[in-house]
């Protein structure tokens, strides 16, 4: 039975980076996600909304319904920094298997050049996913909440490990399974940071003061700074989507 069979909606989805992006320039994978204006990220996080979510392969849906089932259905920062501590894994797995890849054909020094671009896409996107991580740790420890060492720190990492080996020998054996996996998880990622921002109409006179603001940009408000945030998701998820057809290295 294949854990990932489903059918993208590739052609339809990839083909522009939706509304909000239509007014910037082009996307640089290569880069972090391009950073919106209040009024581009509301209509980024309407059409989410208005968006149904993809047909979610059975591995993915298996790994959202144990997420669900470990840490409630509730939408809490607790469970979204879970979610980002397990999103940076899929890219740390094909930068790895680049890397390899370099090492196999070093010698065709314009075909190792390529790799490295791959290398070079998967560490922005990894990079990427770690602001997600500290921004949602820094919020957590200012709300003063309290976490379970085992169930927010160690299971979270065990999750990750494991997923980790999924998404390399996904990767490995089939790269189109290990992208799908992706960007299912980044589609799940942005509708769920979307309903976040809805179910907290209180956060759109919060103040986002972090001491990431240099790294990840400065913002109107926490509602926006989580609309960006899922905005990132969308994005990774449209790269996933458009690396689906494609070979492991071009």
């Amino acid at each position: 039975m294949n854990l990932l069979r489903g059918t993208p909606g590739l052609c339809l989805r990839a083909s522009s980076l939706c509304t909000a992006m239509t007014e910037l320039s082009p996307h640089d994978p290569n880069s972090a996600p391009p950073r919106l204006t209040h009024d581009q990220l509301v209509a980024a996080h309407a059409e989410t909304l208005a968006t149904p979510r993809r047909d979610y392969a059975v591995a993915a849906r298996v790994l959202f319904a144990m997420l669900d089932l470990v840490y409630g259905k509730p939408r809490t920062l607790s469970k979204f920094k879970v979610l980002e501590l397990i999103a940076r894994v899929p890219y740390q797995a094909w930068e790895q298997a680049a890397y390899i890849a370099i090492s196999h054909v070093h010698e065709k020094t314009g075909f190792a050049r390529r790799i490295y671009d791959r290398v070079m896409q998967s560490r922005a996107q990894q990079d990427n996913e770690q602001w997600h991580l500290l921004i949602l740790d820094e919020l957590i420890s200012a709300a003063g909440v309290r976490e379970r060492r085992f169930k927010h720190f160690w299971l979270p990492q065990l999750i990750a490990f494991a997923y980790y080996q999924v998404s390399w020998l996904l990767y490995v054996l089939q790269p189109y399974w290990s992208y799908r996996l992706n960007a299912d998880f980044e589609d799940h990622a942005e509708h769920e940071y979307a309903h976040l921002v809805a179910e907290n109409p209180a956060w759109e006179h919060a103040p986002f003061n972090s001491q990431f603001s240099a790294d990840y940009g400065e913002y109107q408000s926490l509602a926006d700074v989580f609309r960006q945030i899922g905005h990132d998701e969308r994005v990774h998820r449209l790269e996933s989507e458009a690396a689906l057809g494609a070979p492991r290295f071009q």
